[in-house]
């Protein structure tokens, strides 16, 4: 891209609320994997006569993401009707808001490139999700379309981002913030694999430093945080091309091809006016009660960004562990599990065994934090063991691995295994003699200045120990001995 023209672009990112059942029915919400048309009724699917009713679980959940988004909550939001055809919408019309949603404004904080940006919101508003059309099964294409209306009716909210972004780095951080807010909320489970989390991206290009911004294209069909990265460079690549060669931007909308790597042509970009937007008649306005906002607002948990605010300032974590930490509830909770009694110099141990050995462990078996077998306090007492000096750091590897297959405590595998560090310096001070004499060029060379000789002297003594001499102690006698 010429370094003259300058990426734009906005997200919409459409969220399925973690209800139990639908925004407007009492059909079982989530029924993704299931056997197709068996979550629907005569309100999800459009039958003649049959009336919405709101889910209030559904509008506490949206509420709560608004909040956590800070987002300002209108004292009255209207349900609309959108209406379009399309074979997976029964009522050719879809429930959305649309010149009144129940949240304007709000921010997402992230960091990008290795400085903090901020993405401003435009709105955030409630609707119904669509069905589901299947073109092929498995990897055999369909001579036939066929349609899944589980989905349909699903609670969703769309959160439409102001055109802040300006790089496809930016919006894959943006998205990465996102979806950790809208976990530690609790509103949703944001599983992209299930459709929990959808995003369309609105992407110009425009000279550097204008204010005008430039011809929209959408792309659709963005999957994963991945395709929304890649659509985004392809796409600016594309228009940049265009406008060099003396062509112009079409605004339209268009679809990411992830086999092809390209986005391909779908339809000419539709207006607001297009969709014939009213006011659905079978709805009332959305008047919340400001004490049960007040509600929704102390029910939320603490946030990512204060959560790792906190932890830099009580534990005196780096940005780097912190943020690790962080990365989910889960994995929070289980880190302040761990470190409860231990004392603060201890604490980066801990951090270290939880950011190398139970993530590597967890990454490698496919499991999340909440199915760990490790109890927290377990990991807490090896991380205890280590910085008491009773085990090392190479066999608490050791033990870390036995402690997840067996649920055994650490201390007890420590005895069990005879695995405790040597502390007695007489001990010690004979495998140091033994090194030392089976290797004078060492002993040499550690004499003459030469610091780094150390390093095979300690390795003899460690595996003459079996690796349970303290290497505190290893060290200082070997330097005794080089002087004597």
């Amino acid at each position: 891209m010429s370094a003259e023209l300058e990426l734009v672009a906005g997200l919409e990112v459409h969220c399925q609320l973690a209800t139990r059942t639908k925004l407007f029915c009492g059909c079982p919400n989530g029924a993704a994997g299931s056997e197709a048309n068996t979550a629907v009724c005569p309100v999800c699917t459009g039958q003649p006569g049959c009336l919405p009713v709101l889910n209030k679980a559904a509008v506490a959940l949206a509420f709560k993401a608004a909040l956590a988004l800070d987002c300002g909550l209108a004292g009255r939001s209207v349900f609309a009707r959108k209406n379009y055809f399309y074979p997976d919408l029964p009522k050719a019309y879809q429930i959305s808001q649309y010149e009144a949603p129940f949240a304007l404004g709000g921010e997402v904080r992230f960091k990008a490139g290795g400085s903090e940006r901020r993405a401003r919101l435009h709105r955030i508003h409630l609707e119904e999700d669509a069905g589901k059309l299947l073109h092929a099964v498995g990897s055999r294409e369909l001579d036939c379309t066929l349609v899944d209306f589980n989905r349909c009716g699903a609670p969703l909210i769309e959160i439409v981002s102001e055109p802040d972004l300006r790089s496809a780095e930016e919006a894959h951080a943006f998205l990465t913030a996102l979806k950790e807010i809208l976990l530690y909320a609790g509103v949703s489970h944001c599983d992209m694999e299930k459709g929990e989390l959808r995003c369309d991206a609105n992407v110009s290009l425009r000279p550097k430093g204008a204010s005008v911004l430039g011809v929209k294209v959408e792309i659709k069909n963005l999957n994963s945080f991945k395709a929304v990265k890649e659509a985004l460079e392809h796409e600016a690549g594309r228009q940049a091309g265009l406008l060099a060669s003396g062509g112009r931007v079409e605004p339209e909308t268009r679809l990411w091809d992830a086999g092809k790597r390209r986005t391909e042509p779908m339809r000419s970009k539709e207006e607001a006016h297009d969709y014939r937007y009213f006011p659905d008649p079978d709805l009332a306005p959305l008047v919340p009660d400001p004490r049960w906002i007040e509600t929704l607002k102390a029910s939320l948990p603490e946030l990512p960004a204060a959560r790792r605010a906190r932890y830099a300032e009580s534990f005196g974590l780096s940005e780097y562990d912190a943020e690790v930490l962080t990365s989910s509830s889960s994995l929070g909770g289980y880190f302040e599990e761990s470190v409860r009694g231990l004392p603060a110099e201890a604490v980066k141990t801990c951090v270290n065994l939880i950011t190398t050995e139970l993530l590597g462990r967890l990454h490698a078996e496919g499991k999340a934090v909440e199915a760990c077998p490790l109890a927290a306090s377990s990991l807490g007492s090896l991380a205890s063991l280590i910085f008491k000096g009773t085990l090392s750091s190479k066999l608490a590897k050791e033990v870390f691995a036995k402690a997840w297959e067996t649920g055994k405590a650490p201390e007890a595998l420590v005895a069990e295994l005879g695995l405790a560090q040597v502390l007695d310096e007489g001990q010690v001070r004979g495998w140091v003699k033994a090194a030392c004499g089976a290797n004078p060029k060492a002993v040499a060379d550690l004499k003459a200045g030469n610091e780094r000789a150390i390093g095979a002297l300690v390795g003899a003594v460690m595996k003459l120990s079996k690796g349970k001499a303290n290497p505190g102690l290893v060290n200082r006698l070997i330097k005794e001995e080089a002087a004597a």
